[in-house]
C-alpha cells in the first residue's frame, strides 16, 4: 500500500497512488484561476522552448497584477490548458506550479472535505 501523506490542520490524507488511475479531475471542472509565479513562469517557458513573453501571451491570463494560466472549454466545464486529455495528465507535471503541487493540501479543503473527497479519488478521512 502506498504512503498516505498528511498535513497538519487537515482531516483527511491523500493516496498520491490515486494519480495513476484518475483522469485528471483536479485539472478539470469548475473555472478557476491557476496562479503562476514569475520562477513557474520561466520554468514553463523554459520547458516549452518558448520565451517568456511567448508564454505569457500564448498561455497566460492577466489578471490584476498576476498571471493565471488559460483554460480550455471541456465538457460541461474546463480545463488547464496544459492537461493532456489523451494521457489524461499534466503535460507540464515537473514543471507544475507549487498551486498544483500541493493540491489537494489547500486552506480551503480544511473546512470543505467533501468537496475534496468528490474531487479526489485518492481522499481519505482521517
Amino acid at each position: 500500500m502506498a504512503d498516505l501523506v498528511r498535513k497538519e490542520g487537515f482531516e483527511f490524507s491523500f493516496n498520491p497512488k490515486a494519480c495513476d488511475t484518475c483522469t485528471g479531475r483536479c485539472c478539470i471542472g469548475a473555472s478557476g484561476y491557476i496562479w503562476v509565479n514569475p520562477q513557474e513562469l520561466s520554468a514553463i517557458a523554459e520547458k516549452l522552448k518558448l520565451g517568456s513573453e511567448e508564454f505569457i501571451k500564448g498561455y497566460l491570463s492577466k489578471i490584476g497584477y498576476r498571471y493565471s494560466i488559460k483554460e480550455i472549454p471541456y465538457f460541461d466545464g474546463f480545463r488547464c490548458t496544459f492537461f493532456d486529455t489523451d494521457k489524461k495528465q499534466c503535460s507540464i507535471y515537473d514543471v507544475r506550479p507549487s498551486q498544483c503541487r500541493t493540491f489537494p493540501f489547500w486552506d480551503h479543503f480544511k473546512t470543505n472535505i467533501r468537496e475534496v473527497k468528490d474531487e479526489c479519488p485518492g481522499i481519505s478521512k482521517l
